[in-house]
């Protein structure tokens, strides 16, 4: 059986548990000396009975009419007897009892000093040079129940003390290990994008060099994201203006040579100059919404955005023809860039337009609650092969042109803002088709 693996229940049980087993020897060395301190206060009492009394019956025996006459001392009234006690000549006669003494209990006379037997604690004392002794004797049980009835009293503290105890180690080191929970979710709460600095004041010793590790590591991570994507974006920016300039000349000589053969070479320049021009343009997206920085100063109404969207993409007759769109025609207000959304929006809609059946429509929807699916027919896409769908240059193995960026560039968005972009093939109740659905989490 494995043991907690919260370090607070760790610290709280070792603890807890430590100043139960002090708690115990404590009670115990308590208790042991608790008895030997009882036993001196009883054998205390027994000798000062033994000396009180054998004077007054020395005085007692003394003055009888009738020497070596045995006597019973009567009773008042019924009581318990703690001490019995009795009296004897030197020959041991006994001359004197008390109420409830047992003859037998009592061995004959040996010494001065206490005696112990199976059943009793017996003191004896002498008078009148040995010629009389005394011998009182208490009950060995009495003295184990008046014993444990103190121990008992000591207990029933200590097992209500101890719960107690174990409750506030576990209220004292949870109070503790505040700064630890506040420094998770400092960490916790830092998302892709964000890089920024954990809190560091206020932090115990122990944890304040953690926090800073975690910031020097966050700021090193920070360095090396940001050089990546400030590589990315300028590549993508520097190759805009020759990829535009050599697809001018490309389409310039194409209008203007006569050979067949050079128009169609030039024309297969010019597909791939484009499909470079796109991929550039997608590298620039892709830089920022990994950049950080997509959730908005103000709430965006993506209602606004993704008409202004399907407005501009409604402009190409074959993507017009394919759309069927439902949005809101209240303001659905969403905490995001506004430029960040639109990339997406339209991303996700392009996806649809290149990989759905070119035969039906791709249905783009946007609920009140900020919920936007992009929805199209086609072949269902594997569940192995769904699971990489957002990985960058992830193409599904579709032979329709592409650069493998719409998805991932959507993911990151979606992930930048704190929500959730999930995909769905086949579609629920069909064979085929595919969902991408954006919403917050």
């Amino acid at each position: 059986m494995k043991g907690p693996r919260s370090l607070q229940w760790q610290i709280s049980l070792w603890l807890g548990l430590g100043v139960a087993l002090l708690w115990i020897v404590a009670a115990v060395v308590t208790g042991q000396r608790l008895r030997h301190e009882m036993n001196e206060v009883f054998d205390s009492a027994l000798e000062e009975t033994a000396q009180r009394i054998l004077p007054l019956a020395v005085l007692d025996i003394l003055g009888r009419e009738a020497d070596g006459t045995s006597q019973r001392i009567a009773t008042l009234r019924q009581h318990d007897e703690y001490f019995t006690y009795v009296v004897r000549d030197d020959r041991g006669t006994v001359l004197l009892r008390s109420h409830g003494a047992d003859d037998a209990i009592f061995p004959p006379f040996s010494r001065m000093g206490f005696v112990d037997t199976p059943t009793h604690r017996i003191y004896f004392d002498t008078a009148v040079r040995g010629t009389m002794t005394i011998a009182v004797a208490e009950l060995l049980t009495h003295r184990r129940e008046v014993a444990n009835q103190a121990l008992l009293g000591l207990a029933w503290p200590l097992g209500l003390l101890i719960p107690l105890s174990l409750l506030a180690v576990w209220g004292v080191v949870r109070v503790s290990m505040t700064p630890v929970r506040r420094l998770r979710g400092d960490i916790e709460a830092r998302g892709t994008g964000d890089l920024s600095p954990v809190p560091a004041a206020g932090l115990p010793s122990e944890i304040g060099p953690i926090a800073d590790a975690v910031n020097g590591l966050l700021e090193k991570l920070r360095r090396a994201l940001e050089a990546e994507r400030s590589f990315t974006a300028n590549s993508a920016h520097e190759l805009r203006t020759p990829v535009a300039a050599a697809l001018a000349q490309t389409q310039r000589l194409i209008a203007e040579t006569r050979d067949t053969a050079a128009r169609t070479r030039a024309q297969q320049i010019e597909v791939a100059l484009r499909r470079l021009s796109q991929l550039s343009e997608k590298l620039m997206q892709l830089a920022k919404a990994e950049g950080g920085r997509l959730q908005g100063k103000e709430t965006t109404d993506i209602a606004s955005v993704l008409k202004l969207v399907i407005g501009e993409m409604m402009r190409d007759p074959a993507a017009a023809g394919r759309l069927a769109v439902n949005i809101p025609a209240t303001p659905v207000l969403f905490d995001i860039d506004t430029d960040a959304f639109a990339i997406l929006a339209r991303n996700l809609i392009e996806n649809g337009l290149k990989h759905g059946a070119s035969h039906a429509p791709v249905v783009v929807t946007l609920s009140n609650t900020g919920v936007l699916t992009v929805t199209n027919e086609g072949t269902a896409v594997p569940p192995e092969l769904l699971e990489r769908l957002s990985r960058p240059f992830e193409r599904g193995g579709t032979d329709a042109d592409g650069s493998g960026l719409g998805l991932a560039i959507a993911k990151a968005i979606a992930s930048g803002v704190g929500a959730e972009l999930v995909l769905t093939s086949p579609l629920p109740g069909a064979q085929g088709g595919f969902q991408a659905r954006f919403s917050a989490q």
